[in-house]
């Protein structure tokens, strides 16, 4: 199975989080959603026995099944499934299942959990076994956009990793009148390549959230070499841009002193020659000045383009060493049939 153009909606990075959990007497269930690779730490217990990188249950002694209900960072539409038991051997899952539901936004988790929100839990992934210490690949039964997760296990033990790959739903309609943010990990942009992510990731970035930090932001090491830092994102939708935002908040001393943004209007692209080429892509900004600790908004007359583009790189140039969080706000556009 082909991710290279999915991303992991389950992912604690996608914003996804485990709202209720039967028993995760030995480890926590909110590890299996972590971007990571899960570890083996010889040796390593804590109060409950041996420790380890995933999410695992007791053992059953009641006939029952284990579960837990995961709440999506984002209405998105699921593909495929990689139940990762690695370091799971004696100790993993012998089965799992996998509902899903979508329920309007504003739901609060105990409604969903109660079952009071849910019209209907339509399955995923039918029982399937599991081998230990394995990648364990499966095909989504449907292509619903999904709010939340049902996961149960037959009748409990672990896994290391939930990965649920696909992409994030949003409803056109709603964004043809009001806009939206495609850059966004929340609308469904995911970066491609940073060729420096020293001191921070460059899918900070694409954080809805106001930054709290520096830590919330890209930030390379100090350029001694000639050429410039930079990266290359693919948005959540074919865009328009009306506005697009840089923020250097709590870049002082460190804020890039200029960046320039480039754009293209590619479909199924090779990840590998997209990021090639982008080195001659079109400007749509071009190298402009930035201040230290500050929201720099550019308005549509500041753009050199008006086309439509389905990715972005992002140039911080000259020796510069940061870039801070910042955003496109522009409006869906349906691709021409």
């Amino acid at each position: 199975m082909d991710y290279k153009d999915k991303i992991d909606v389950a992912c604690s990075d996608f914003g996804s989080k485990v709202i209720y959990c039967s028993d995760e007497f030995f480890a926590d269930s909110g590890r299996m959603l972590q971007a990571s690779e899960p570890l083996w730490i010889e040796g390593k217990y804590d109060e409950n026995g041996k420790w380890m990188d995933g999410w695992e249950s007791r053992r059953r002694r009641d006939g029952k099944n284990d579960f837990c209900f995961i709440r999506l960072g984002s209405p998105s539409i699921i593909n495929n499934f990689n139940i990762d038991t690695s370091h799971f051997t004696g100790n993993f899952a012998p089965a799992i299942s996998i509902l899903g539901c979508s329920v309007p936004g504003g739901t609060t988790d105990d409604r969903v959990v109660d079952g009071s929100a849910v019209s209907e839990w339509f399955d995923l992934l039918d029982q399937e076994k599991l081998e230990s210490d394995s990648h364990n690949l499966f095909s989504c039964k449907t292509n619903q956009p999904i709010t939340h997760l049902k996961i149960t296990l037959y009748p409990d033990g672990g896994i290391a990793r939930l990965r649920a790959y696909g992409q994030a739903w949003t409803d056109e309609t709603k964004y043809e009148i009001t806009g939206t943010n495609v850059i966004s990990k929340e609308s469904g942009a995911r970066v491609l390549f940073a060729n420096d992510e020293h001191f921070g990731c460059l899918s900070n970035i694409l954080e809805e959230y106001t930054p709290l930090s520096m830590a919330d932001g890209w930030e390379t090491r100090r350029r001694r070499k000639p050429g410039n830092d930079w990266g290359v994102i693919a948005l959540s939708k074919t865009a328009k841009v009306h506005e697009i935002i840089v923020d250097t908040s709590f870049f002082k001393g460190n804020f890039p002193d200029t960046f320039s943004i480039s754009s293209a209007n590619i479909s199924n692209p090779d990840v590998d020659t997209l990021i090639e080429d982008s080195k001659t892509w079109s400007k749509i900004i071009d190298r402009k000045k930035l201040g230290m600790n500050k929201i720099h908004i550019f308005k549509k007359e500041d753009l050199l383009n008006e086309q439509e583009f389905t990715h972005i790189r992002i140039d911080i140039e000259r020796q510069l060493d940061h870039f801070s969080s910042g955003y496109y706000s522009a409006s869906y556009r349906h691709p021409l049939t």
